[in-house]
């Protein structure tokens, strides 16, 4: 079984109509060989939905042949960058391992009563090319997993596309994350995401997306993000206007700095009547997140 330590730290990125082509045709990538794979996941749950209140994932993945099991915990973080618990470990088929799951920390209290009621709830299929990264950082270097994901999520009877980058820290330092990330933005069309792909199909299904209430700089750049995310995939205006809301409250809110300031204020504009980021967008935001991670690490 994989052990969660260390903590699953990855950066996930939603990408515009055109991203995919423009992140696989990035110069960075050139002299990088690219793994394709087709994987198909299905999300359990119980009817009632504990895991998800919860905010643990429970999948199991077929790809390369194999059977795999997984499971998340909720990730801490915003901005696109989050660190959570993951188990994963190899199964004989398409069906649960209740012992082992029945082992895991996240299953040893009120959650140890829900296995048996455990069911398919929804799934994930897409592509996935995947490039193994060098990122050398204030002299040290890191191993980034860099992946580009499409398909899409179907769940409740409905469906959403996938389309999206997350750059996942193998070893090394968090810091190689946001600078790649930074890299990439100069010529993809892209924005940080704050929804895990079963956190999306969960709100499909319910029809129901909820947005946090704010107050710090952070808060209000987690709301517009998860507000855009609820935007791509439940079609409702209302969600594309909170989006600016957040943002336009966000650029002028009085504790951020001058440098932030203005990458604040570069937002509303970057966004396209779709919603959809251009390339100035990602470079602001991911700017943005990365000084507002480093101040609150300096608290």
């Amino acid at each position: 079984m994989k052990s969660p330590n260390p903590m699953e730290v990855e950066l996930k990125l939603a990408l515009a109509p055109t991203g995919p082509a423009a992140l696989t045709q990035h110069p960075y990538l050139a002299s990088h060989a690219a793994h394709k794979q087709s994987l198909t996941n299905t999300y359990f749950d119980t009817p009632q939905g504990d895991l998800a209140k919860a905010r643990i994932a429970l999948r199991l993945r077929q790809v390369d042949g194999q059977v795999l099991q997984t499971v998340k915990t909720a990730g801490q973080g915003g901005g696109g960058l989050s660190q959570r618990e993951e188990w994963e470990w190899q199964v004989a088929g398409p069906q649960l391992d209740l012992a082992s799951i029945a082992k895991l920390p996240p299953f040893q209290g009120e959650l140890s009563g829900v296995l048996d009621a455990l069911v398919p709830q929804l799934s994930t299929d897409f592509t996935r090319h995947s490039w193994q990264l060098k990122e050398g950082v204030q002299g040290q270097e890191s191993h980034i997993e860099l992946v580009l994901d499409e398909g899409e999520i179907i769940s409740g009877g409905y469906r959403t596309p996938i389309r999206e980058a997350e750059l996942e820290l193998k070893g090394g330092e968090p810091e190689a994350l946001w600078a790649l990330a930074l890299t990439l933005a100069e010529q993809v069309p892209l924005r940080p995401s704050d929804s895990s792909k079963a956190a999306r199909g969960n709100a499909l299904s319910t029809r129901h997306w909820p947005l946090p209430e704010a107050h710090s700089p952070a808060e209000w750049l987690h709301r517009a993000t998860l507000a855009l995310d609820a935007y791509h995939d439940s079609q409702q205006a209302s969600f594309l206007n909170d989006a600016q809301q957040a943002l336009a409250t966000l650029a002028e809110h009085p504790e951020l700095d001058a440098t932030a300031r203005a990458y604040a204020q570069a937002l509303p504009g970057a966004l396209d009547a779709h919603g959809q980021p251009k390339e100035a967008y990602g470079k602001a935001a991911l700017a943005l997140a990365h000084r507002l991670a480093y101040q609150t690490a300096l608290r």
